[in-house]
């Protein structure tokens, strides 16, 4: 729920800056310097690149929550195998055996984008961030090519 808050906020607070700056390059490209020009031309594309970062973010959060949620009403996320720490993590002695053995299920069943899946939690769980995107992106296209 929390998740979906700042994502509101963030859309709020971008659309508020989209406006804000589309006044300002309004301004720079009607004075006809070709500094002011380039000016708002940068304060037109820099907000829209923000925009289509954004969309890109949502897009990958609800298919992700989708996937997520149809794994687990299947009974194949991952359980909680070892101690976790405090902050929710696996611990570092104990998340690279983890990592391993689901990274081994994940190629051994490489068209299958529930083991992907599953790879992308414990690498969540292990703090790997970037890896854990990449593995769920991956059940993503993986799911699209099943449907």
């Amino acid at each position: 729920m929390m998740t979906r808050v700042g994502v509101a906020l963030i859309g709020a607070a971008l659309i508020l800056y989209f406006v804000l700056m589309g006044q300002k390059a309004i301004l720079f490209i009607a004075s006809g310097e070709p500094v002011g020009i380039a000016m708002g031309i940068a304060l037109i594309v820099l907000p829209l690149i923000g925009v289509w970062a954004l969309v890109r973010e949502i897009q990958f959060g609800v298919q992700a929550e989708k996937l997520g949620t149809k794994l687990d009403s299947e009974g194949g996320m991952p359980a909680a195998e070892t101690e976790l720490t405090p902050s929710g993590r696996l611990a570092k002695a104990d998340a690279e055996p983890l990592i391993q053995r689901y990274t081994s299920e994940a190629d051994a069943a490489a068209d299958d984008w529930r083991a992907r899946y599953r790879l992308g939690v414990v690498q969540d769980a292990a703090g790997r961030r970037k890896d854990a995107r990449a593995s769920i992106r991956a059940a993503i296209r993986l799911s699209k090519q099943r449907e």
